[in-house]
């Protein structure tokens, strides 16, 4: 299966790598150009590794992580693995720039509870190993925690010693025959690359009982095992029923939580809207109080004393007095008049509303019985929802909005704070070139001109674009500063999409969409 996964990451080499993003403590991602991002989870005892088309976000929670981000970078050049073993490597280029880059590999040992994510020093161009220094573990191994090996930062890397089992990608029909003795359920244990699962689909595909050796009959397993190495999937094979059911159930619960999230975030936006709805049912409440203290102030305003902080005035009703507070520098009639305003407000925020009330309260409704139902939706189902889902999405990019300058380059502008912090801390190159608006909040502007100096044309394409999306866009002979990206860079605390820059040249242009 990690074969499988490899051969997908194989078919982009060599690919661009646009930076990390850490949705956790122990799962990086690697956002792969045109490909999405390749996701390595390395929490024992169940460490995996995906391609994955979802937007994934966050930065990194800690020091190794950190690492991960300044070390592992430039482009992804190849991905193997260690014969059939749960060990894969992956070697990057390394990046020139303001402060180089060295190459470096990235070691990913799929091995349960002693699953571990590794950066090695890089290998001239060309060469192969699975050996080298450690620079850093995402988990330290000491001898006290496994004796026969560990893996520390600085130390030799070994990678784990592999099964000593045929290759199944390399057997020949000799080797297939030598095995025609054992039952077809014990294939698996000489076989490399195949656990309890793909051993079942194997039985399955073979056609045989388990427990029956295929004497004579040992070419009907070999071509079974031949095709699950063409198709390893367990979709299309014709499992054992246990193994095909716990293979559905997983598929079925990745399902759920993709088809999941959308309406959770709807419900949470949902419940938001109906508490605005309750606090402006309080809010009627409190209107009328100060109407009724608005009353009193206009009706007893002479008995109202200059410069007061409170006073007690009369109940129409007989009651008794009741205590009004007053705003010392405001006269009886401006205390009231502050009164009469809030009490409309709190109204027309009632009244606007109350109307709204039954269609959320309806659609939070709807959304909780969708929510439920995907619990005991069938595998069938849930398929054709995320298929559905997978359509109704817009063709938004995940980078920002896309232009293409006179001179050919691709300009992203960020549409919020969000994707300014993405174009400028994870897609931009040190060498490409950045621009904003002087003075003014807007959108961070990156030129993807990979160190190639931009001619006058592209400069004002995307000062143009940088002060349209601005709050400088009402303006005229706006000015626009541009600097590499490698001279931008985020203040210690500072909120998202802040940075601090130098080194940069001003232009002066008119917001306005330039022709694309």
């Amino acid at each position: 299966m990690l074969a499988h996964t490899l051969a997908e990451v194989q078919a982009l080499l060599p690919v661009r790598t646009l930076g990390w993003a850490f949705p956790d403590e122990t799962t990086a991602a690697l956002l792969l150009e045109g490909a999405g991002n390749l996701v390595f989870n390395y929490r024992p005892p169940q460490p995996v590794i995906y391609l994955s088309r979802e937007r994934i976000r966050g930065d990194a929670h800690n020091p190794f992580q950190r690492l991960l981000v300044a070390r592992v970078r430039g482009d992804l050049l190849l991905a193997e693995q260690l014969k059939l073993d749960r060990v894969a490597q992956f070697a990057f280029s390394g990046e020139r720039g303001f402060v180089d880059v060295p190459p470096a590999r990235l070691l990913f040992e799929l091995t349960g509870r002693n699953g571990n994510l590794l950066v090695l020093e890089g290998l001239p161009e060309g060469e192969l190993s699975w050996e080298g220094r450690i620079v850093a573990a995402g988990r330290e191994i000491t001898g006290s925690r496994n004796r026969f090996r560990t893996v520390r930062s600085g130390g030799q890397y070994t990678p784990p010693p592999p099964y000593d089992k045929l290759d199944p990608r390399r057997m020949t029909p000799a080797d297939a025959a030598a095995l025609q003795h054992l039952p077809v359920g014990k294939w698996r244990e000489r076989i490399d690359g195949l656990g309890l699962t793909l051993g079942a689909e194997l039985v399955a595909r073979a056609g045989l009982p388990a427990g029956t050796a295929p004497e004579g009959a040992w070419e009907q397993v070999w071509t079974a095992l031949q095709s699950l190495v063409s198709d390893p999937s367990v979709q299309e094979g014709t499992l054992h029923e246990g193994a095909r059911e716990a293979s559905r159930q997983e598929k079925a619960a990745q399902l759920r939580k993709t088809l999941r999230e959308p309406l959770e975030k709807r419900l949470s936006l949902l419940r938001n809207q109906i508490a605005d709805v309750d606090r402006a049912v309080e809010g009627i409440g409190t209107a009328a109080q100060e109407r009724t203290e608005a009353d009193l102030l206009m009706a007893y305003q002479h008995q109202v004393p200059a410069g007061a902080s409170s006073v007690q005035l009369p109940a129409f009703d007989g009651s008794g007095d009741v205590p009004v507070s007053l705003e010392p520098q405001l006269s009886a009639v401006q205390n009231a008049e502050k009164r009469y305003t809030r009490a409309r407000r709190r109204e027309d925020v009632y009244e606007r509303l109350a109307e709204r009330e039954p269609v959320l309260r309806a659609e939070y409704a709807e959304v909780q019985r969708d929510r439920s139902a995907l619990e005991d939706a069938p595998l069938e189902r849930l398929e054709a929802l995320a298929k559905g889902l997978e359509v109704g999405r817009t063709d938004r990019s995940p980078f920002g909005a896309k232009y293409t300058s006179p001179g050919g380059f691709e300009v992203l502008v960020g549409r919020n704070n969000k994707e300014n912090t993405t174009l400028t801390h994870r897609v931009g190159r040190s060498t490409d070139h950045w621009f904003h608006v002087q003075g003014f909040p807007g959108s961070h502007v990156l030129v993807r001109s990979g160190g190639r100096d931009l001619q006058l044309p592209d400069i004002l394409f995307a000062a143009q674009l940088a002060a349209y999306h601005s709050k400088a866009r009402q303006s005229g002979n706006v000015a626009v500063d541009y600097t590499r990206i490698k001279q931008v860079w985020r203040p210690k605390g500072g909120t998202g999409g802040q940075v601090h820059y130098t080194g940069q040249k001003t232009v002066y242009v008119d917001p306005e969409l330039p022709d694309t």
